[in-house]
């Protein structure tokens, strides 16, 4: 584990007089996909929040290639290479497709690079392509994700992470997010996820941690998680 992509080391973070998460501790290899499971108020999104640098920890360290970026701030780990796709997309919706994308190239400045990357992302996501002078407040929930995750990748992040990617989309949009996710994994991007759908989520990580009030729970393979038994009846809705 120590040369691990990112390394989290006894994770503790407040609100208010409310400790969130409580010495929560994960790591992530490179070209890994890893996903935490849980329910509603697990510490999930929140602990994502810290990695990104939008939420400071009351304790413990998060380290990335080697180097703690706990106390830096949200755009700084942006340029060490953590891209986090919010949960409710949030894009810019005044803006068109394709200045939303190249905010996500904001920090760079080799504009060759940049539209190789457009090239990609449109590779990926043919409708954007279509779009691209569309304002993103037009487009659709399942493109409006897409666009997200385009964004994204426009910042050549060494670790993707998404918060909630199927929240508000239609099981077959859903489904067509994981397909595209699937494929910008296997092109080599290393994943952090945080999703609703345990089925899915656990079928497209590698491994998994499963959070328990601000705590982890359980850690296995991702293929041993979706075959626990207590897994299955907690969430998977299995009995």
């Amino acid at each position: 584990m120590s040369d691990a992509l990112l390394i989290v080391a006894d994770l503790r973070v407040r609100y208010g007089g409310i400790e969130a998460v409580r010495g929560v501790s994960l790591h992530v290899d490179e070209g890994e996909a890893v996903t935490l499971i849980g329910g509603n108020g697990a510490g999930k999104s929140t602990t994502l929040r810290t990695i990104s640098g939008l939420k400071r920890p009351a304790g413990g360290t998060v380290t990335f290639r080697g180097e703690p970026i706990h106390d830096l701030p949200a755009h700084e780990i942006v340029r060490r290479g953590i891209c986090q796709i919010p949960e409710g997309r949030q894009i810019f919706p005044r803006m068109s497709v394709r200045e939303n994308l190249s905010m996500g190239a904001y920090g760079r400045r080799d504009a060759d690079g940049i539209e190789e990357d457009f090239g990609r992302v449109f590779a990926l996501f043919p409708a954007l392509a279509e779009r691209q002078e569309q304002l993103g407040a037009t487009l659709s929930g399942g493109e409006q994700q897409m666009l997200a995750i385009g964004r994204a990748l426009m910042a050549r992040p060494k670790l993707l992470m998404l918060d909630e990617p199927s929240l508000g989309l239609a099981p077959l949009l859903t489904q067509r997010i994981f397909g595209l996710l699937e494929e910008i994994h296997r092109q080599g991007t290393t994943v952090l996820l945080v999703e609703q759908n345990a089925h899915l989520a656990l079928r497209f990580a590698d491994r998994g941690y499963v959070l328990e009030s601000g705590t982890v729970a359980m850690e296995d393979a991702a293929s041993a998680l979706l075959g626990n038994d207590d897994v299955r009846k907690a969430y998977l809705g299995e009995t």
